[in-house]
């Protein structure tokens, strides 16, 4: 630990102990003179830990009335990391429930007001995507790094305030922006995080990369976001949409709900069918297409390919695969066995 942090906690300790100290006594316990003295108990307030200081004859510093110091004491980037831990773990499964609510609970009892608010706007703008599982999925994205508190709290603050947002972001080819967002709300999808908004700079609603934003401050005044502005639903929409080289269009006789099984939002779009009809159209936007087959296979419901032509080809090839595989097997001969 840093010699200076050391003995402001060590000042913490001796404050903790009771009474009032003179700066003389506390200078001499720490080994430092008065003004360090006083620039330390100033960080302590910083802190939102109550230091009074005493005038007079025998004055000096102590600590408010009835205040403890709690058991835990994390700063900002922490209490972030712990809370949004805790509350993707919730959206992940049902397992423990009640023991994430009552930590996450305990956490925010200990925490200064200021940051309290803070965190509680963070996790009021969060919405979390929990895809199904797939039987044969499309290659997973790498996740990206966790967002840093000096843009999430911002962007989190404008989500739950209605507040315009500026932005410096860096796209996919390294092209760099500055742009001003009325931002819906703070999704996390696969490992990433999102922030779906109404993007001034286009005119349109975009979706843009946490991770992929330098800079974020709000900005004065206040938008009124759509009624329904469904965040996951647009990320899932945005994240389906985007250019890819391969663009495929397939219909299922299916349920949305059975295609969802394998082909998830944020992957597949999936337009119900019209009565009588019972044939789905199914959208997706891919890099590769060699695991698609399989994915397909995983239906087992009828489906036609109305595009690529190559996807035709690979299905082909994975159908005489399974068939080669379902042929009896000739006697193995001696030494050939495994």
């Amino acid at each position: 630990m840093p010699r200076p942090l050391a003995r402001v906690l060590t000042l913490l300790e001796l404050l903790q102990s009771g009474g009032t100290r003179t700066v003389s006594e506390l200078a001499g316990r720490l080994g430092v003179d008065e003004r360090t003295i006083r620039r330390y108990a100033q960080q302590l307030l910083d802190l939102d830990i109550p230091v009074e200081s005493v005038r007079g004859r025998h004055g000096g510093y102590r600590l408010g009335p009835g205040y403890r110091i709690p058991p835990l004491m994390l700063n900002d980037d922490e209490a972030l990391a712990v809370l949004l831990s805790l509350a993707t773990d919730r959206a992940s499964d049902t397992a423990g429930e009640t023991a994430r609510e009552t930590a996450a609970a305990k956490i925010r009892r200990v925490l200064p007001h200021r940051l309290r608010g803070k965190l509680d706007a963070v996790l009021a703008s969060l919405a979390y995507t929990a895809p199904p599982a797939r039987t044969a999925p499309a290659p997973a994205p790498a996740p990206a790094p966790a967002p840093a508190p000096a843009i999430l709290l911002p962007i989190a603050d404008a989500v739950h305030h209605h507040r315009p947002v500026s932005i410096r972001y860096t796209a996919a080819d390294g092209h760099r922006t500055e742009r001003t967002l009325h931002p819906y709300g703070v999704v996390a999808h696969a490992g990433r995080w999102y922030v779906t908004a109404a993007d001034l700079l286009s005119g349109e609603d975009r979706t843009f990369r946490l991770d992929r934003i330098t800079d974020a401050r709000t900005l004065p005044g206040s938008f009124t976001p759509p009624p329904d502005p469904a965040p996951t639903a647009r990320v899932l929409n945005a994240l389906a949409t985007a250019p890819h080289p391969h663009a495929v269009t397939l219909h299922v006789q299916a349920t949305p709900t059975h295609i969802h099984t394998h082909l998830p939002p944020g992957l597949a779009t999936v337009t119900p069918p019209v009565a009588p009809d019972t044939w789905c159209r199914v959208d997706l936007h891919v890099t590769h297409l060699d695991w698609l087959p399989a994915a397909l296979a995983a239906l087992d419901r009828p489906f036609t390919i109305e595009r690529p032509a190559e996807l035709r080809t690979l299905v082909a090839e994975f159908a005489a695969r399974l068939l080669d595989s379902a042929r009896p097997a000739p006697h193995p001969r001696g030494g050939d066995s495994c």
